[in-house]
């Protein structure tokens, strides 16, 4: 786990963008972004008195990946367990750790499900920089973490943040299957496969039939490209390890999943997000293309 800290307060750059992305509408369906503008942007607001911005990253990176090349595909932080549930039981024990060592401490913890700009956060305290596929990018470690956060009530040293190391590259731009990053350090949210994955309850649009480079679940297209991401290790938290099934499954027995197999190979993932009927869905549409 990395750690980086910045001074709470208003995010003054990412106000404008953020503003600018919505009214573009490429937050699609999410309506969920558009809410709460104005804690997204100041963590006081979510957390009153709050000093700190404590931004954590845990990588997720598999030591394997799915082994039959035509079955389609789920985004690898989807392999084991719910990131949210594993990551909030770490923070838990962090806020514990920091409370046994100076006395009480008032905070939250933050981990995806709240009006926070995570990779806004981890960039102001120099774990990474914003990549032009918007993910954080770490020249250690590349991109393949999750981001969470404690918002302290506790004045910090603080870190700073570092520079941006994309350079020239275009690989994420040049190989996003739909086209979804429409200029450097811009992503249409409703153009992404993860979104219409995962987010989008309608009806996948015909339009980008054929366009899902048999992504199932996600899309890991624009880290798998990403050069930073040779430096990715495999992680060391048992609760990603896949269920022993998963990694072997065929085309065949992915389109003929059942409820009770679905039940059994997600029980604790983030692929219940989508759920047995969303998967069905997904499945459906990459067979059709």
């Amino acid at each position: 786990m990395s750690c980086g800290i910045s001074p709470a307060g208003f995010l003054e750059e990412e106000a404008p963008r953020l503003e600018a992305w919505l009214n573009k509408g490429h937050h699609g369906q999410m309506g969920y972004m558009e809410r709460n503008f104005d804690k997204r942007l100041d963590p006081t607001k979510l957390v009153p008195d709050a000093k700190s911005v404590v931004s954590l990253l845990l990588n997720y990176y598999p030591e394997q990946t799915q082994q039959d090349p035509s079955a389609p595909k789920i985004s690898k932080y989807a392999y084991g367990a719910d990131y949210h549930h594993v990551i909030k039981t770490k923070l838990k024990e962090l806020m514990h750790c920091i409370e046994e060592e100076i006395g009480a401490v008032s905070g939250r913890a933050f981990v995806d499900s709240a009006p926070v700009l995570d990779k806004a956060w981890a960039a102001k305290s120099g774990l990474g920089w914003m990549g032009k596929n918007t993910n954080l990018i770490s020249q250690q470690k590349g991109s393949f973490f999750f981001i969470a956060e404690l918002i302290i009530d506790l004045k910090l040293d603080y870190d700073h943040a570092t520079t941006d190391h994309c350079g020239t590259c275009t690989a994420c731009i040049d190989a996003c299957p739909t086209e979804a990053i429409v200029a450097p350090y811009q992503v249409d949210g409703s153009k992404c496969i993860s979104y219409f994955t995962i987010e989008l309850k309608d009806a996948i649009p015909q339009e980008v039939k054929g366009k899902f480079d048999n992504w199932a679940f996600g899309c890991d297209v624009c880290q798998d490209v990403c050069p930073w991401n040779r430096f990715s290790k495999p992680h060391r938290e048992p609760l990603f390890t896949p269920h022993p099934e998963l990694l072997s499954m065929t085309q065949t027995d992915w389109h003929e999943i059942t409820e009770s197999v679905f039940d059994r190979l997600f029980e604790r993932s983030a692929v219940q997000r989508t759920r047995y009927e969303g998967l069905k869905r997904n499945l459906k549409f990459l067979k059709q293309a």
